[in-house]
């Protein structure tokens, strides 16, 4: 009877390993290595001399796929890589009936 249930568990964790990765692929959510290549690392601020590139990557790969969720376009030197995070979430959490510019007057913009 235990090897029934241990052999089930090993198979169901294989699958979960097998089909996790296939959907993500499927949807289009692949992170690009811009962005990967920073994995990991801590900056020391802003001023840190490989910041503003970390952040330029996110800020364009957020903007796309804001774009491509939403179908709202947003200028990537208004907002920081941080704020367009925010704004990803709070758009993922609003009612159908509210408006978009409600959300993003809540954020400074950066020119």
């Amino acid at each position: 009877m235990n090897t029934k249930w241990i052999v089930r568990i090993i198979l169901l964790l294989g699958l979960w390993v097998w089909v996790t990765p296939s959907v993500i692929f499927a949807k289009g959510m692949m992170i690009p290595s811009k962005i990967l290549a920073y994995g990991g690392r801590t900056f020391a601020g802003f001023q840190d001399p490989e910041y503003p590139s970390y952040d330029r990557a996110l800020r364009e790969y957020l903007i796309k796929r804001i774009d491509q969720t939403f179908g709202v376009l947003l200028d990537p030197g208004r907002y920081s890589g941080f704020d367009l995070l925010e704004i990803e979430s709070l758009f993922k959490l609003k009612k159908s009936d509210e408006p978009f510019d409600l959300f993003l007057k809540m954020f400074p913009k950066n020119q």
